[in-house]
Formats: C-alpha cells, sequence, structure tokens
C-alpha cells in the first residue's frame, strides 16, 4: 500500500496548494503568488543541502534543453491553474485537469512513439465527451470560458511535463529537479513581479510560503509513489482528486459541484479507469 497512500497523500497536498492559491489570487498578481512559491522551493533546497551536503542528488545535467523545456511547461501549469481557480471552483478547474492522462496517452504515442491500443483512443473520446457535459451550462450560457481555458492550457503543460519526465527518468535525483524547474521560472517571473508587487501581510507572506513547501513535499510524495508501485495500478486514483476539491470547496467557500459537473466527472472517471486498465494489459 505504499505507493497509493503516497499518492493519496500528494494529491491532498496539491489539493491544498490549489486552495491556498485560490484564496492568495484574489489579492495578489499571479506572478507574485508563484514567485514566492519558487524562491521557497529553492531556499528550502540550500538549507536542506547546507545541513546535508549532497541530499537529493547532482544539480548537474546533461540534458540541460529538456529541464528548460520541463520548466516551461510547469510554468505553464502552475499558472494556468492558478488564472483558472480565479474563476473556477476547486471541482470545475479540476474535471479539466481530468483531461491529463489521456493528453499523456496522445504525447506517448506521437512523441515518444508508444503503441497506444485502438480501444484506448475510444476510451479517451469518451472521456473528453465527459467534460464537454461539465462544460455545457459554461458553454450554454456565457460562463467563464476564459477561465477553462487557463484550465486547459495547464492541463496540457502538466501532461507535457510528464511525458518530458519520461525522457529525464533516468536522471535520479530531486535536486536536479527543484534547481531546474524553480531557478528559470524564477528568472521570467521577476520582471513582472517587479512591475505587481503588492507587499503581502505577515499571514499572507507565510501562506504564499507554504505554497512552496506544499509543491516540494507533494512532489517528492508524487515520485515516490511511482517509485513503490507501477503507473497502471496508480493512474484510476488520481481522480480521487475530485473528492479532496468538493470537500475543500465546501469547508471554504460553501460550494458544492453542480449536476452537469457531477455527472461529467462520473464519465471522465470511468473513461481514464478503463483507458489505463486497457493500456496496462496491452
Amino acid at each position: 500500500m505504499r505507493g497509493p497512500l503516497l499518492l493519496l497523500a500528494a494529491l491532498g497536498l496539491f489539493a491544498l496548494l490549489d486552495a491556498n492559491s485560490k484564496l492568495l489570487s484574489g489579492h495578489y498578481p499571479p506572478a507574485e503568488v508563484l514567485a514566492v512559491r519558487y524562491a521557497t522551493m529553492l531556499v528550502g533546497l540550500l538549507l536542506l543541502r547546507l545541513a546535508r551536503p549532497g541530499l537529493g542528488g547532482s544539480l548537474g545535467t546533461r540534458h540541460p534543453r529538456l529541464h528548460l523545456l520541463r520548466a516551461a511547461a510547469m510554468l505553464g501549469a502552475s499558472g494556468g491553474f492558478l488564472m483558472s481557480l480565479r474563476g473556477l471552483t476547486l471541482a470545475q478547474g479540476y474535471l479539466v485537469y481530468f483531461l491529463a492522462p489521456f493528453m499523456i496517452l496522445t504525447l506517448s504515442a506521437l512523441v515518444l512513439r508508444e503503441r497506444v491500443p485502438r480501444a484506448t483512443w475510444g476510451w479517451c473520446a469518451l472521456g473528453f465527451s465527459g467534460v464537454l457535459v461539465a462544460l455545457a451550462p459554461a458553454i450554454t450560457g456565457g460562463g467563464p470560458l476564459h477561465s477553462y481555458g487557463w484550465a486547459l492550457l495547464g492541463t496540457a503543460s502538466y501532461a507535457t511535463v510528464m511525458t518530458v519526465n519520461r525522457y529525464l527518468r533516468h536522471e535520479a535525483g530531486m535536486a536536479r529537479l527543484i534547481l531546474w524547474s524553480a531557478v528559470p521560472g524564477m528568472l521570467v517571473l521577476l520582471p513582472f513581479v517587479a512591475e505587481g508587487w503588492i507587499t503581502p501581510t505577515p499571514f499572507d507572506a507565510l501562506a504564499m510560503a507554504a505554497n512552496g513547501a506544499l509543491s516540494g513535499t507533494a512532489t517528492l510524495c508524487l515520485a515516490g509513489a511511482f517509485r513503490s508501485a507501477p503507473a497502471s495500478r496508480l493512474a484510476p486514483l488520481e481522480f480521487s482528486a475530485l473528492a479532496y476539491a468538493v470537500v475543500l470547496d465546501l469547508l471554504v467557500w460553501g460550494a458544492l459541484p453542480d449536476s452537469h459537473a457531477m455527472a461529467g466527472a462520473v464519465v471522465v472517471a470511468l473513461a481514464g479507469v478503463m483507458s489505463q486498465r486497457r493500456a496496462a494489459t496491452a
């Protein structure tokens, strides 16, 4: 149970990260929220390596271009989700995020040249239809389509990150991943932060710093999960993130998903589980 428990822990931490970011984004520019998250991760990494030299492995890499692509995709994922949650509930944003497994399969076929069974493509199509069901009120009633667009950008970026991770799977060590993600992200964000900086209250500064701790710890739990169990066993559990989202929406904002969102979630979850089972047995 080590792998599944670590994955559930990672999903819970990511849900807390998204809820905290949603609260902060109402008062501070998204670039500032993300920059403080990256800075906290960097400071935490440096302090840990000062206390224990070499912790997390080497900082160098033989694939700098892939790491820079990964950093750009991570920034797109973080920024896309943060911008989307300014207009969506967590549950609504997570419905779009559930397209990630299908996007990863597509990238695996197009970029990694992996064989994807024909039946899996059918389940992917069903998954997209589930998201369309969930989006129906927004499409027909003038809902926040731009927020769903940001969520789609974040999801596509996340799928790119996971695909690049496949290329980099032989480079072990978390220190390299944190360094090569945080430093480029900071460099891109700094001009925007300097232009629109709002000095946070002490409490909000701690909340921003907590994002870095949540993100770093969740990433470690996620990596540990996939080291302890095969992806075919873990992938269906990713849909449990919706349970975290619904609970946080209710506790923090008093919001419950509507019937379209719940119906779409059932379709997407079914398609995701079945596509992963089909891919695992192919």
